[in-house]
């Protein structure tokens, strides 16, 4: 019967040397995960039945059953976070197979120098990400009554006469919300410099939209960070600073972690 290989992720051959893996169910909930050694790095996969998860079949099920798309993503990041507690990891992308060992080994063994070098830079540090919200209405008020350039633009509306004033200051609305915009762009990039100088590196993620968050207050940054374990704690309390200082301005903070280095590592 043929056989398809689900990877997990990629671990240093000295460090799963060192601490076998444990009983996991894997991808079918029936074959444990293995390891497959390719020189210093070794593959952790479990074995699926080759008609059963076909390309098609999982396109449809990913495409048309939500119930075990949920199912399989959930298994497919708790075995990753499992494994990252355990080995210094690369992860994979949900879904990733490969029609035989052989053909896993070559694409690991062509890419040996690349794996070996992002292991030389995530290994000690940890990935953690920061979500920035802000309350519009709360940062809208102190805008509309602390900036120069609004300031301004209602004096030069007051000198104005009444029948004007209604249209002008319907176009004021509208400078409102662009220095508004200006405002959190400026604040979230300055609190990512600062971040940044904790991380050995600190990438820039897409925002989500409020549908996806559920919270009502908007995302104004998404960050994510690489940094070293002696580093984190500092790194917290920085945000925390910041979340006491910036509440009351109608700024907040979300920091999780640490996660597999998702956004530090990337195998293809």
């Amino acid at each position: 019967m043929d056989r398809l290989i689900y990877l997990y992720g990629l671990a240093q051959t000295e460090e799963t040397a060192s601490q076998p893996l444990p009983s996991l169910k894997g991808f079918d909930d029936i074959g444990d995960l293995y390891n497959v050694p390719i020189g210093k790095l070794t593959a952790i996969v479990c074995s699926l039945d080759a008609e059963e998860y076909a390309e098609e079949s999982i396109k449809d099920r990913i495409n048309n059953d939500m119930e075990w798309l949920q199912e399989k993503a959930f298994h497919h990041h708790e075995m990753v976070m499992k494994l990252a507690k355990m080995y210094t990891l690369i992860p994979l992308k949900f879904c990733t197979l490969y029609k035989s060992e052989d053909s896993l080994k070559m694409a690991v063994q062509s890419n040996e120098a690349k794996m070996l070098d992002t292991f030389a830079f995530i290994t000690g540090n940890e990935e953690w990400n920061v979500k920035i919200y802000c309350e519009d209405e709360q940062l809208k008020k102190e805008v509309s009554e602390n900036n120069p350039t609004i300031e301004a633009k209602r004096a030069e509306i007051s000198q104005l006469p009444r029948g004007k004033q209604f249209f002008e200051k319907k176009k004021l609305d509208k400078v409102i919300a662009s220095e508004l915009e200006e405002e959190k762009n400026k604040v979230s990039e300055h609190i990512h410099s600062r971040l940044s100088e904790f991380a050995v590196q600190g990438n820039v993620k897409r925002t989500w939209s409020s549908e996806v968050t559920g919270r009502q207050e908007e995302m104004t940054w998404n960050g994510v960070y690489l940094i070293s374990k002696s580093k984190v704690e500092d790194f917290l309390k920085q945000i925390q600073q910041y979340e006491k200082d910036m509440k009351e301005k109608g700024w907040q903070f979300q920091a999780s972690g640490p996660w597999p280095a998702y956004h530090f590592s990337s195998f293809s």
